[in-house]
């Protein structure tokens, strides 16, 4: 048994250095959502050069790998998603995005690379495996409806007993595991607001229906929902991050428009919020003889942890890495479609720290000079294969 365990390390730090290759190459080559050809292309390559995994398309821009071990089994799920953001790169990395406007600043590179280097190390463990891989190399995380729920409806989670996904965090100290059981992540909707006014001159603001005075009215009021309409001990947050209105100082316009977001974990909560808005706008327009058009999306689901594979999971982390790296965490008021597959099937994900000692180098995520910490990576590789083998090869 300690001559397998020290063989599967070798294999896993075989791969650190490609691992940290293929990140810096999807790095430099970002993709929006939905449109991650030349990355999914790149990752179907490299897993058809990996032995006994079959390689297919499930949407145009997603790959999966399937590896069928000796023996029968379960079948597990590691998910790693591709996709890009809209931001302009400031980082100053020699491998920094040469798309213009289009950088990975949420650590999805290093996700996809990661899982790749799982993918070639459980590639050579075959006869040591019961039951089947599936590897989700998924697109389109950052955009909703999200890829989760394309590959899920395209037949990619069948008859899955288990799926288990990793997210790297720019403020962690690198190696460290965060994990927690239930709640992960929160719901995420968005709404947008249209108040349609009558516009006129800024000297008299009487012979108008001014949109903005009721739009700030508005905003005020929305700010206020979660404090007068849910209970404390409850976890909810509206942002509103969109006010736009105008054209120059001197006019009253026509209409502005309000746009935000909404996160949290109850369902019941969660179906109340749109009819708040909706009340509050209503009331307000109304009185004020404007009018409104409210959009109302809901988005991804919470996140929620399985218990049992959730003890897995930290088994295998304590395990393989210590108790001194891993970290009993809460849930996060950021949203995942990760939790698109933890439906379908009993789901876990962690957190994988990959920050500098230095705090003052640690930009937050989505943010034009967020980097990882490269070292990161062949712990994320560890963890995939580890817990992947715990989960096919004990009861």
């Amino acid at each position: 048994m300690i001559e397998k365990i020290v063989d599967i390390q070798k294999l896993v730090e075989a791969v650190q250095e490609e691992v940290v290759q293929w990140r810096r190459h999807f790095h430099a080559n970002p993709e929006l959502s939905f449109e991650e050809i030349e990355t999914s292309k790149y990752v179907f390559e490299k897993l058809q050069s990996f032995s006994n995994i079959e390689v297919s398309r499930v949407t145009p821009t997603s790959v999966m790998g399937r590896l069928v071990g000796k023996g029968p089994g379960k079948v597990l799920g590691l998910r790693a998603d591709m996709d890009a953001l809209p931001i302009q790169e400031k980082t100053g990395l020699p491998f920094a995005s040469k798309n213009n406007g289009v950088m990975h600043a949420c650590g999805h590179d290093g996700h996809t690379a990661m899982l790749l280097g799982a993918a070639k190390v459980l590639s050579q463990l075959k006869d040591d495996i019961k039951g089947e891989i599936r590897f989700f190399f998924q697109h389109a995380e950052e955009l909703f409806p999200g890829g989760a729920k394309e590959m899920i409806q395209a037949g990619a989670a069948e008859g899955i007993d288990g799926v288990i996904g990793l997210h790297l965090g720019s403020q962690g100290p690198v190696g460290k595991f965060s994990l927690c059981y239930g709640d992960v992540t929160a719901a995420c909707d968005d709404f947008d607001i249209v108040i349609q006014g009558r516009g006129g001159h800024g000297s008299e603001p009487n012979a108008t229906v001014d949109p903005i005075a009721i739009g700030v009215q508005l905003v005020n009021g929305i700010n206020q929902l979660i404090s007068r309409k849910v209970d404390a001990s409850q976890r909810a947050v509206i942002s509103v991050t969109q006010f736009h209105g105008g054209t120059a100082n001197n006019i009253i316009p026509d209409r502005v428009t309000i746009g935000g977001t909404v996160r949290m974990f109850d369902p019941e909560i969660r179906s109340q919020i749109p009819i708040w808005i909706e009340k509050l706008t209503k009331g307000l327009t109304e009185a004020h003889d404007a009018t409104y058009q409210l959009d109302y999306g809901f988005g991804y689901s919470p996140t929620i942890n399985e218990e049992n594979i959730t003890s897995l999971v930290e088994q295998t982390i304590v395990e393989t890495f210590g108790e001194s790296n891993f970290i009993r965490s809460q849930a996060l008021m950021g949203s995942e479609d990760f939790s698109a597959f933890a439906e379908v099937a009993p789901g876990c994900f962690a957190f994988l720290g990959a920050g500098s000692e230095n705090p003052e180098e640690n930009y937050p995520h989505h943010h034009p000079k967020f980097d990882v910490k490269e070292e990161a990576l062949v712990h994320g590789v560890n963890y995939y294969v580890r817990s992947a083998l715990k989960f096919l090869n004990e009861k």
